[in-house]
């Protein structure tokens, strides 16, 4: 491989500037910026297991334990999602979605499907399922070893659902 060829053979490289290009188009189709990307996937995620603690949201969306949480503080600030402790451990945090959270999560759902489009619009219609498949299988098979949940044996009752 040719010396400028080098970083259009690195996996890591083009998967950092396809993410960049969605991100760009992302931004550019999001009305006034009122969502990131990982907002988004943080609505989904919480939307599809209300209730979970944000240690299972750092597994299910890939973002670190403290960016999660800066961005959980955001969202709470925007009245997006509610937050109380655990009953399995006082020390951790379960979020469910307000309803300003799941009209957020039905009003940007479709500048999300656009997205999506544009981004697999380059590729022939027939490849586009394999490509989402094997993107997904390099990200199952290169999570292993994430934090998982650990429960006490002691159960407090949980707080009060709070957007603080």
């Amino acid at each position: 491989m040719a010396e400028n060829d080098r970083l259009q053979g690195s996996a890591l490289h083009l998967l950092h500037r396809a993410g960049q290009c969605a991100g760009d188009i992302f931004q550019s189709e999001m009305p006034s910026g009122d969502l990131t990307p990982r907002q988004f996937a943080v609505l989904v995620a919480v939307s599809q297991n209300e209730g979970q603690s944000q240690t299972s949201l750092v597994r299910k969306t890939g973002i670190d334990r403290s960016t999660l949480a800066d961005i959980v503080r955001r969202m709470l600030r925007k009245n997006l999602l509610q937050r109380r402790r655990t009953k399995d451990d006082a020390r951790a945090y379960s979020v469910k979605l307000t309803d300003e959270g799941w009209a957020a999560l039905r009003t940007f759902e479709p500048t999300v499907r656009r997205v999506d489009e544009k981004v697999l619009a380059v590729l022939p219609e027939d490849r586009r399922q394999r490509f989402l498949d094997e993107l997904a299988l390099i990200v199952n098979a290169l999570s292993d070893g994430e934090p998982s949940d650990q429960s006490p044996s002691m159960t407090p009752e949980p707080a009060p659902w709070t957007s603080e």
